[in-house]
């Protein structure tokens, strides 16, 4: 067993001893560890202790992107891991200030244009050697990032054998990160999942994205927690089963339903996952008002769904 594969048993392996812990007092009830998302920094530790407050625990996960433009910020990642979280780093082979993105369709990475760059973050994740999720070229499966299929020319053989060349590379330079693929929740047109599943020898952690629109986006409807993940899941469970899941980006807007209820909906769903190991919740104002504390109804119910 690599050290990949130890830390995120140590993470799984809490889960399940807080799961025992709950089924002791309520066996209704398995707690799911929480992270967020951290769009103030991983660096800044004043924000998240005022967080940490206001949900009365803290979080298991801090998440964070950097893109291609980026060079690897070890300060970072040890930062989160002084908080007792697992870094969840999303890395996100683009630039995103840039207008034209062809420069990052697959078929360059699979040239080597862009080996050197991952060899030197390789380099950086072995000499810092702690724990950290990597979630690479996320929600591949649907077609709004360069790296997507369908996107630049993109073919979902060319996306697995990417993400392939990439955390090959940076095992040759002796990072040993906890491989997190990351699709977004199925829906009509997107790529099937298994055309895009790199295999389980290559994966150590599926994740998932799904959000509640809600009624803030034009021609969508209120769905339960149910209602956006439970087809995913169930089709993720035929890709890569066994594989343990954690929901890491979603969120509910305020528009169009209870977000509090959804909020508690969400916890009581996860935890009757047995496979769902915990859930990254995006705490963002960004198409929508995804924050925990867009209303204080929302924030009341994620303070009591985390401290159950």
């Amino acid at each position: 067993m690599d050290l990949t594969r130890r830390s995120f048993l140590a993470v799984a392996g809490g889960a399940a001893l807080l799961a025992a812990t709950a089924s002791a007092a309520s066996p209704a009830v398995r707690p799911v560890p929480f992270g967020v998302t951290v769009p103030w920094g991983p660096l800044d530790r004043a924000a998240l202790a005022a967080r940490v407050a206001a949900w009365g625990s803290a979080p298991r996960y801090l998440l964070w992107y950097a893109s291609f433009r980026e060079e690897p910020d070890v300060a970072k990642l040890a930062a989160v891991a002084a908080t007792g979280a697992v870094p969840v780093l999303t890395w996100e082979p683009w630039d995103p200030s840039a207008r034209n993105q062809k420069r990052y369709a697959l078929a360059r990475f699979l040239a080597g244009d862009f080996d050197a760059y991952v060899r030197r973050w390789g380099d950086a994740l072995a000499a810092y050697g702690g724990p950290v999720h990597l979630r690479f070229a996320h929600e591949m499966n649907a077609r709004h990032y360069p790296w997507s299929v369908g996107v630049n020319g993109n073919t979902a053989a060319q996306y697995v054998a990417t993400y392939r060349r990439v955390h090959g590379l940076l095992r040759s330079r002796g990072a040993t990160v906890a491989r997190v693929w990351s699709p977004n929740v199925s829906f009509t047109r997107s790529t099937p999942l298994a055309a895009v599943y790199p295999g389980d020898a290559h994966v150590d952690v599926v994740g998932l994205d799904g959000y509640n629109w809600g009624t803030a986006v034009r021609g969508q409807v209120w769905r339960s927690p149910a209602q956006v993940f439970d087809a995913t899941v169930r089709e993720l469970r035929t890709v890569a089963p066994g594989r343990p899941v954690l929901l890491s980006e979603t969120a509910s807007t305020e528009k169009g339903g209870d977000k509090a209820r959804w909020v508690t909906d969400l916890f009581a769903w996860a935890g009757a996952q047995p496979d769902v190991t915990g859930l990254v919740w995006f705490d963002e104002d960004k198409e929508t008002d995804w924050r925990v504390a867009s209303s204080p109804a929302s924030a009341a119910a994620f303070r009591a769904a985390t401290t159950l």
